[in-house]
């Protein structure tokens, strides 16, 4: 051995069979690698049996090492040099004094690569088992990261700011992905979310973007829950301050030259259907008109004067005729502010005004009586304009549709008479005294606003009985009132039949002839 405990090259006190300690390496950063000169290859073919081969390490620092001890099967210690390829482990010992052959190397898995690429051709390929030619075998590959399964994490702000793409679907898949996982755990953007998707739904829909016509009663409704009005409206004047409210909302929507689209109002007299062409300014000329007799009851100021007719046919055509020209849009305030001040004084004026007698001529009703029937052509005029002008008009709520039905139900044993009167209806067969059950028809309407009444045929004064019913007529709720506006044929009206023809034919032409213009 010499100085420093290295090998000499020839020497006869050579150990023989002992595994060598490597010394400590440098650290990486201390050494250049590069401007290190790599001891010559020896040239290829067996090597002389006593010379020594040459060591393929990077030279070491010249500091002394001990004698390695003579532990036959001693484990390597961990080097402090640079870390070695992924995949290689401990450069192999070759023991001296053998063949540099693959049967004399003591192999303990793949080399480092500055090593290895020192070795001669043939040791390299016989180590490996491949052909010399083929080269260094590679590396074991790293084991592949598993693929991001993940949506992408983006900031907050990124995220909120791709809401309004999410909405409209126009996010890529990784962005979408991004934001349903955002969405889930905060919930500022989960509510923004949601209404943008619900304002995505308004611009797709097929229906109608009208307002509900019960919109104006549910939040009137909600209001007065909160905060009772100190003078409520009465009850019995409800629905005709929800159906002028509906038909001033038709009539704000319209333009100017859908005041003059023509109408056409349809009623029944006798036997026939009549009609009158007039114009959507025209329509609310007769509403005027006609609501002008609740006015002078109330001790309002009637737009006709005080010596104005009192049948709603004169009343119409009178006020059509001192029109200078034909009537425009200007007729909505008139007819506004005149249905404000009834609702308005009906409300002042307490329970008592509900039966005071409004004349119609050939007729009068009490004041809630006449208010609701103003309240039915206030909707079945409101649905001709809207025909006239296509305009979406629904049917009344279901309590408000039933009061109109139950108000023509009333009238109609009154019907019956005055077209027996007339001739037209048959005679009456069995005679009762005024408040007893007489021979009755059941009117059985179906649907919206619905119900059963038993409508006296022989009397008006008598009372329509179930157990003295000879007939059943079955109708659809809002049928029954076009039957009564006049608009459908009695012939057409019936959905179901079953008892005495007679009867149901005078209960159906007795409705139609509740009609008038």
């Amino acid at each position: 051995m010499s100085d420093g405990g290295r090998e000499s090259e020839g020497g006869e006190e050579e150990v023989r069979g002992a595994r060598r300690i490597p010394g400590p390496r440098g650290a990486a950063d201390d050494l250049d690698l590069e401007s290190v000169p790599l001891p010559p290859l020896p040239p290829a073919g067996p090597a002389a049996p006593d010379e020594a081969v040459p060591e393929q390490s990077v030279p070491e620092p010249s500091v002394p090492e001990p004698d390695p001890p003579e532990i036959p099967e001693a484990e390597p210690v961990a080097e402090a040099g640079p870390e070695p390829v992924a995949g290689h482990g401990p450069e192999p010992v070759a023991e001296p004094g053998n063949e540099p052959g693959a049967e004399q190397v003591a192999w303990h898995g793949p080399e480092p690569m500055a090593e290895h690429a020192s070795e001669p051709a043939s040791e390299s390929a016989s180590a490996h088992g491949s052909d010399p030619t083929a080269g260094p075998e590679p590396a074991t590959p790293e084991p592949l990261e598993p693929l991001m399964t993940s949506a992408p994490r983006l900031p907050h702000r990124v995220l909120k700011a791709l809401l309004g793409a999410w909405a409209l679907s126009a996010c890529s898949a990784e962005e979408t992905a991004a934001v349903e996982d955002h969405l889930t755990a905060c919930a500022p953007c989960a509510d923004e979310a949601l209404r943008l998707r619900d304002a995505v739904g308004l611009l797709h829909t097929d229906g109608s973007l009208d307002l509900d016509p019960t919109l104006r009663s549910r939040v009137i409704d909600g209001c007065l829950g909160r905060r009772p009005a100190r003078i409520p409206v009465p009850e019995w004047a409800a629905p005709y301050d929800a159906e002028t409210a509906r038909l001033d909302a038709l009539l704000r929507d319209i333009g100017d030259s859908e005041w003059h689209a023509p109408v056409r109002l349809r009623w029944f007299e006798e036997e026939r259907e009549v009609s009158r062409r007039t114009t959507v300014a025209g329509v609310i000329a007769h509403l005027t008109a006609v609501d002008g007799l609740l006015s002078a009851a109330l001790g309002l100021d009637d737009p006709l004067g005080d010596s104005a007719p009192l049948d709603p046919a004169e009343r119409t055509e009178t006020y059509w005729s001192s029109a200078h020209r034909p009537p425009t849009r200007a007729v909505r305030e008139p007819w506004r502010a005149q249905s404000h001040e009834l609702i308005r004084t009906a409300s002042f004026a307490g329970r008592n005004v509900a039966e005071t007698s409004v004349s119609y001529g050939a007729f009068a009703l009490p004041l809630q009586d006449a208010v609701l029937d103003r309240a039915f052509e206030c909707w079945v005029h409101g649905g001709d304009i809207a025909d006239a002008v296509d305009y979406p008009y629904r049917a009344p709520s279901a309590a408000h549709l039933h009061r109109m039905i139950d108000l023509a139900a009333r009238m109609l044993p009154a019907a019956v008479a005055g077209r027996r009167r007339a001739g037209l209806a048959g005679p009456a067969k069995d005679l009762v005294t005024a408040g007893a059950p007489g021979r009755s028809v059941h009117l059985e309407i179906e649907g919206h606003g619905g119900g059963d009444w038993y409508i006296a045929l022989d009397s008006p004064a008598a009372v329509g009985s179930p157990d003295r019913a000879v007939a059943q007529v079955a109708l659809d709720g809002v049928e029954f009132c076009r039957l009564v506006a006049g608009h459908i044929s009695p012939v057409e009206a019936a959905a179901g039949q079953e008892g005495d023809r007679e009867a149901i034919r005078d209960v159906l032409f007795a409705t139609a002839a509740l009609s008038r213009l």
